[in-house]
């Protein structure tokens, strides 16, 4: 069955060039590339919602902090994510408007700096482990330790600093894109996983990164959209990957898909969380009013494939 209404989560791939450069030049003609397959999407009749990555962008913004230090204050995280997420997103509404134009279809297009719920007392801020930039030696690390961050030593290739990456509870600004919807506009929200933000009076920004594809499958669910697709480098996902052994994942049920995980078959930092963001959207009670949920893992090209019907990649339908 076609989708009406998805959301699509656009990997790293999706806004650097193919050494991975990410200059501007680089990121525009990459997402260019995006905004085609989009466009297919869209022409099918789709209402679509765009997620996207952003860790080489805060990775360029975090290099700026280092140089900058001894002149102006580092800017937060949460700042940073903002940050890009407004740089990414006028970028691609550009791109997009130029794809929707070429196709002769009159949508508009919006971008939306978007926050993203946290529990304060989430275990991953008492334990941070996530890695983020670029790494120092000791002593440059040791400026920004003096300013309160966590860097860990790495062994030879030097310290990195790490930071909590807390589970999204909720997208707070998930009614405004309903509404950017409803208004018939193409929206591009949640880059980098959302802001995050926790619940005091005000609504205060957080020293975090929230994993990309877990708040995809959360916005999802809460705009009751029936496809996620999570869009990487690779068609599909693979079973022994890297081995002799390897084969890629079609069609699987929600029960293989985590016991596959259970066995240890994806890595954490790259093919783990987009099976837990694509196993989170379809799983779970679905009652009369819920469309039926379809997750799709597969690579850029595949995705105007992915939501109407005729899927290539990994995919996954609630049981």
């Amino acid at each position: 069955m076609d989708s009406r209404r998805a959301v699509i989560a656009l990997g790293g791939n999706a806004m650097t060039g193919p050494d991975g450069s990410a200059t501007p030049a680089a990121q525009q003609a990459a997402l260019a590339v995006a905004a085609g397959a989009i466009a297919e999407v869209v022409a099918a009749g789709v209402e679509v919602v765009l997620t996207h990555g952003n860790g080489p962008q805060v990775g360029n913004l975090l290099v700026k902090n280092e140089m900058a230090a001894s002149v102006v204050p580092p800017v937060p995280l949460d700042w940073c994510v903002a940050q890009t997420q407004a740089t990414v997103g006028f970028t691609l509404t550009d791109e997009l408007d130029a794809a929707l134009a070429a196709r002769g279809l009159d949508r508009r297009t919006a971008a939306l700096v978007t926050r993203t719920l946290v529990d304060p007392a989430d275990p991953h801020f008492a334990a941070p482990s996530k890695p983020i930039g670029r790494y120092l030696p000791a002593e440059e690390a040791a400026r920004f330790v003096a300013l309160g961050q966590l860097w860990e030593d790495r062994g030879p290739r030097g310290w990195r600093r790490v930071v909590a990456s807390p589970e999204p509870r909720s997208v707070v600004d998930a009614p405004a894109v309903a509404a950017l919807l409803a208004a018939g506009f193409v929206v591009v929200c949640a880059g980098g996983g959302g802001v995050p933000v926790i619940a005091e009076r005000p609504m205060r920004g957080v020293e975090a990164v929230i994993d990309k594809d877990l708040t995809a499958a959360l916005l999802a669910r809460e705009l009751g959209a029936d496809t996620l697709v999570i869009a990487t480098d690779v068609a599909n996902v693979v079973l022994g990957f890297g081995t002799d052994a390897a084969r890629p994942l079609g069609r699987v049920t929600p029960a293989e898909l985590r016991a596959h995980a259970a066995a240890g078959e994806f890595g954490r930092g790259s093919m783990g969380p987009k099976v837990e963001a694509a196993l989170r959207f379809v799983e779970g009670p679905v009652d009369g009013q819920d469309p039926p949920r379809t997750a799709v893992i597969t690579s850029l090209e595949n995705i105007a494939d992915a939501v109407t019907g005729n899927a290539v990649g990994t995919i996954l339908t609630a049981a």
